[in-house]
């Protein structure tokens, strides 16, 4: 039975789904979608784990007040209000990120990690000369107020990536993520009014050392040239940590590849 409610957290009301029955699954959407990017999750994992989804504050249905956020503390203050005490984690792209600053802070809290096309605090890769067109042409559009072209560019960046054309992609997952994104760009100013984004110090990239956790790193074989480079400090540096890289997909596979990635995600957490 789907239970659904607005928690107070650190100041903010985060909108908050749970589904399920068993171990807490909590899962982050990324920073192009909200949390009904994992709708195609939700029939596989919940039969065997508590599904806990939210809105990150300023995505989706969770608000965006003004100053300094912690999106990791925000995790956190989630699973006291519901009073869970240890969670697999499943993190994508910007969700990943705040899934291991979670890892760092509150170690004894995770039970696994799973990282998807994660980003990492701390770690800088340079832009291809593809994406830094893209970006250019990206601001342009912002600048002028252009929403709906901004929003068709950053998401087929993500979801296209920059070594496929868009007949590689079927039309209606990049119409999804189109809709799912586009709410986003209304709330642009109040969402630069959540500054400072703090972090753990020193950043992640320098601690990954750290984290105890079984972990799964996964990752699109045709996904921006960065995210690779992360999949492959985060294996390397984290102890343990398996990696698998999806073919054929870029930086949603949980989107465009439901089937293998739900095979992927509950074949790890079976040997956890």
């Amino acid at each position: 039975m789907l239970r659904a409610e607005t928690i107070a957290v650190n100041g903010a009301q985060i909108y908050v789904e749970r589904q399920g029955e068993g171990d807490p699954l909590v899962l982050l959407h990324a920073g192009i979608a909200d949390c009904r990017q994992w709708d195609d999750q939700l029939a596989a994992f919940t039969p065997s784990y508590t599904v806990v989804r939210y809105d990150h504050r300023g995505w989706g249905r969770s608000d965006t007040p003004a100053g300094p956020v912690a999106f990791h503390e925000d995790l956190y203050g989630v699973l006291c209000a519901l009073g869970i005490e240890r969670a697999h984690l499943l993190g994508i792209s910007m969700g990943g990120t705040f899934a291991i600053d979670f890892a760092l802070t509150h170690p004894t809290m995770v039970s696994s990690l799973i990282l998807v096309g994660s980003w990492l605090s701390g770690f800088s890769a340079p832009a291809s000369e593809a994406e830094q067109v893209i970006w250019a042409e990206y601001e342009a559009a912002l600048a002028q107020g252009q929403f709906d072209r901004a929003n068709e560019m950053e998401t087929d960046l993500k979801l296209i990536g920059i070594f496929r054309t868009p007949a590689m992609v079927a039309p209606a997952v990049r119409q999804r993520l189109r809709t799912l994104h586009r709410p986003a760009f209304d709330r642009l100013a109040q969402r630069e009014e959540m500054r400072p984004w703090l972090k753990p110090q020193p950043p992640a990239a320098e601690r990954l050392h750290e984290i105890s956790a079984p972990t799964l790193v996964v990752y699109g074989d045709v996904d921006v040239p960065a995210v690779p480079l992360i999949a492959e400090k985060l294996g390397r540096e984290i102890r343990g940590a398996q990696v698998v890289v999806m073919h054929g997909t870029a930086h949603v596979p949980n989107m465009e590849q439901p089937r293998e990635f739900n095979r992927i995600v509950l074949d790890f957490l079976d040997g956890v």
